[in-house]
């Protein structure tokens, strides 16, 4: 472990940089169930109830759009949200109408890419006990 850290009194966090922070954090609380804590122009973070982790949203002026997958070359993606579902079709549906879009490249069957509003790529799954479940 680190040192200087207190799990599970210090927060973790992951940042996203976007050109619309509060926006973004909107979506992505929406998608998770997550409540806002700080709504600002330039940052923004959302967070789990009762969790030392947090997702910031980080104002990027010059914000340019990954491209998945990224063109031979070109810097690869280096992370991105995954999201565990009971129901795949019923979550897509939703983050569609929450504003997401679904991507042109989809990898894997049973997992389901899509764009964010500010074009970051993030993956919704059925998670290996309700896959287990639905198996005959």
């Amino acid at each position: 472990m680190l040192h200087g850290r207190r799990p599970p009194h210090d927060y973790l966090g992951t940042v996203i940089g976007t050109p619309d922070p509060r926006g973004l954090a909107r979506f992505y609380a929406e998608v998770l169930g997550w409540r806002i804590q700080i709504d600002e122009e330039d940052w923004a973070t959302i967070a789990p109830e009762r969790a030392h982790v947090y997702t910031g949203f980080q104002l990027e002026r010059e914000h340019v759009r990954p491209a998945r997958p990224a063109p031979q070359g070109d810097q690869q993606m280096q992370m991105h949200p995954d999201i565990e579902v009971s129901d795949l079709d019923v979550a897509v549906e939703s983050a569609l109408r929450l504003g997401g879009r679904l991507s042109e490249h989809q990898p894997q069957e049973e997992v389901r890419v899509l764009i964010d509003p500010s074009g970051h790529p993030f993956c919704l799954y059925i998670g290996a006990a309700e896959a287990a479940a639905e198996t005959p």
